[in-house]
């Protein structure tokens, strides 16, 4: 038994190990800062950013940023513009991306109820899901009014003061909002703004009673939305409901 203790701790071997577990480590986290580049891309205003302002928004040095970038790059993910000196979001980003819709065909067969509830209401559509934490905006029909709000497909929105937000927010149990508040709290966009739990908790109450949610100003000021939750037809009903539906 001495010999056979002595053989598990020749020199090297615990090295060894430590190496390996750093390197899948580097590994894992070469891949985490290949994906914040993408998202900061993807976040861009004009879907595109210099290798300079990605390096500094996500704290790499610019050779670092660069070598991800590439590798992106040779996958298509991502896109270099000479002439701009920018990098954009590539065709295999937006054939990944499309796959979430796919599984589900969700936009398609959504795309003619919200079109239905524009022409009904006058007003603009959107469709939205709840992803850690936040909405997020899969399809949009455009009103034919002069003043419209346009809601970019993958943008996000906070749960607690836009109208989509609280029409999931009222379908999930108490434990559950409690969550996603902790973890994202109830930050001021407007002085319309809901920020104490308490409030927040009555909004929801009337909006279930109601069977509908409102965002009165609370999101952006001159913006008014009202929306209400459909249930997913696969999830039982005991879990949240993962579609949503917004006429704004």
């Amino acid at each position: 038994m001495a010999r056979q203790a002595a053989k598990n701790n020749l020199p090297g071997t615990s090295t060894r190990s430590a190496l390996a577990r750093r390197e899948g480590g580097d590994q894992v986290q070469s891949l985490v800062r290949a994906l914040t580049l993408l998202n900061r891309i993807a976040e861009s205003p004009d879907n595109g950013a210099t290798l300079t302002d990605l390096a500094q928004q996500v704290g790499l040095p610019a050779s670092t940023a660069h070598r991800l970038l590439t590798t992106l790059e040779q996958e298509r993910y991502v896109k270099f513009n000479p002439e701009g000196r920018q990098w954009s979001i590539g065709v295999q980003a937006f054939v990944t991306g499309c796959s979430f819709t796919k599984t589900r065909s969700l936009v398609a067969l959504a795309r003619p109820h919200l079109r239905h509830l524009m022409e009904e209401s006058g007003e603009t559509v959107n469709l939205a899901v709840e992803d850690e934490g936040e909405a997020v905006y899969l399809a949009q029909v455009e009103c034919r009014q002069i003043m419209r709000v346009f809601a970019r497909p993958g943008s996000r929105v906070p749960l607690h003061c836009s109208a989509v937000g609280k029409a999931i927010l009222s379908a999930v149990s108490d434990r559950r909002l409690t969550k996603v508040l902790q973890r994202r709290g109830m930050p001021r966009l407007t002085v319309k703004t809901i920020t104490a739990p308490a409030a927040l908790r009555a909004d929801l109450d009337r909006a279930r009673a109601a069977g509908y949610a409102l965002d009165d100003e609370e999101q952006a000021l001159g913006l008014r939305c009202v929306a209400a939750a459909i249930h997913d037809d696969i999830a039982p009903a005991s879990l949240m409901p993962s579609w949503r539906i917004c006429p704004c």
